[in-house]
């Protein structure tokens, strides 16, 4: 029986752990290509033959999911395995008729075939969009845990875009842990909270390898964190899952693949942002949980702004910089760096599109919804430079950072700025408090 032809759709994260808990020294497929798409330059490279196992000699080629439907003509291909996340259904649907026109089937792998066993208990955190408030949802469960006197190794989704091999297992557990690797901005922003805080996290691409470093950390582990990307389900199996919601963006938890299937298998449900979204929108989100996972306990949350200088803000005219991936493929019109500047009464935000170099050009003609704010994009070092040139180039008389890290830290920023903080606060009961106390209590910890 010869061997099922396969390219798996990516964006450098779930395709290679699809590949490494599915495909790899599997004999019945050859993985044939990687595409992908979302993040910048990513193709044009090799899945490595070190990570790719016996099968693969010569690696895996990744090209850019444009070339696509000539692939699956050349590349004799059966099947395409769909593996990157934050879509619109119309959209994954969309690459699915491209794909069944150009011959071949289309797949989407679940939780059976995908999901890792560990030896400890895991809690998984999701979303149903990025920019929904994962981050702070994972700080507080981590807090409340920390609290009892518990050892808390927190694991991310991947993001590999440099040296795959050399990311394979990667363990951060100071801030000298981020440039020892290389990281970039988008790294920065979900590796960086965790370690000022006094708690390890280990990302990479082999995910099986990952856990089993995790499990033995030399600090210690008693529970494994599950910090999730986008709005992926988890890479690990859970016993307790919790997956936020946004009110800023009502539907969207029942309209984007895969952030309905982290709803539908949540244990606890996390309405965010209560505190600035509509009470309409809220309504919607309640009843849409409702429909697909009734059993889900539903916690009230707000994700409360504060700044280092309100003075640098109010009465001026200023640039707003967000999180770069919650305004480009999370969609996001609004982050917690525009919350700020209105909570504390600036005149007015900046257009920094008129200003905008490089390869932050470039992200405004792929994602023109983004509007009068500006995406840390931070992929490499060229967009580093070229965001450190927009934001000093733009005519205002202050920059409010809204990313979750301090951008002075990694570029020169000339003019006034003041950093927006932000943490999760429960609303009444239930809350995140009962839910960990129960966890802790079932599976006999502390």
């Amino acid at each position: 029986m010869s061997k099922k032809r396969v390219i798996i759709i990516g964006a450098a994260g779930r395709d290679f752990h699809n590949f490494n808990t599915h495909f790899r020294d599997n004999n019945n497929f050859e993985v044939v290509a990687f595409t992908a798409a979302q993040i910048p330059d990513i193709d044009g490279r090799k899945y490595p033959k070190e990570l790719a196992g016996s099968l693969y000699p010569e690696g895996i080629p990744i090209f850019a999911e444009e070339e696509l439907t000539r692939l699956i003509a050349e590349l004799k291909v059966d099947t395409c395995v769909f593996s990157y996340s934050d879509l619109p259904y119309e959209k994954v649907m969309n690459i699915s008729a491209q794909v069944n026109a150009a011959g071949a089937n289309f797949e989407l792998l679940g939780t059976k075939d995908t999901m890792i066993t560990s030896e400890k208990p895991v809690i998984a955190v999701g979303a149903v969009r990025t920019g929904c408030g994962k981050s702070q949802t994972s700080r507080r469960i981590i807090e409340l845990l920390m609290n009892k006197g518990l050892r808390v190794v927190a694991i991310r989704h991947p993001m590999p875009y440099g040296d795959l091999v050399a990311q394979k297992v990667q363990r951060f557990a100071t801030v000298e842990d981020l440039a020892k690797h290389k990281c970039t901005i988008e790294e920065m922003e979900e590796y960086e909270p965790h370690v000022v805080r006094g708690n390890v996290i280990y990302a990479g691409v082999d995910y099986e390898a990952i856990v089993r470093e995790a499990e033995k950390d030399p600090d210690g582990c008693d529970v494994i964190l599950w910090d999730g990307g986008n709005n992926d389900f988890p890479f690990y199996k859970p016993d307790l899952t919790i997956t936020v919601a946004d009110p800023h963006r009502p539907g969207h938890e029942l309209s984007y693949y895969p952030g309905e299937v982290t709803l539908r298998i949540a244990d606890v449900v996390v309405i965010n942002k209560m505190d600035s979204a509509a009470p309409e929108n809220i309504q919607v989100v309640r009843e849409n949980i409702e429909a697909v996972n009734p059993e889900a306990i539903v916690v009230d949350g707000a994700s409360p702004i504060k700044v280092d200088d309100p003075s640098v803000i109010r009465g001026k005219r200023v640039l707003v910089v967000e999180d770069g991936p919650t305004l480009t493929h999370g969609e996001m019109k609004i982050g917690a760096g525009v919350v700020a500047a209105r909570k504390f009464g600036a005149a007015e935000l900046v257009d920094p599109r008129p200003y905008t170099v490089g390869k932050l050009s470039e992200t405004f003609d792929i994602y023109p919804g983004i509007g009068t704010l500006l995406p840390a994009m931070g992929y490499g070092e060229q967009q580093l430079k070229d965001l450190e040139a927009t934001i000093n180039a733009t005519d205002c008389d202050a920059v409010v950072i809204g990313t979750p890290i301090d951008l002075n830290r990694i570029i020169n920023i000339k003019k006034p700025n003041t950093r927006v903080f932000y943490d999760l606060q429960e609303i009444g009961k239930p809350d995140l408090t009962e839910v960990i106390d129960d966890f802790v209590s079932k599976h006999k910890l502390g």
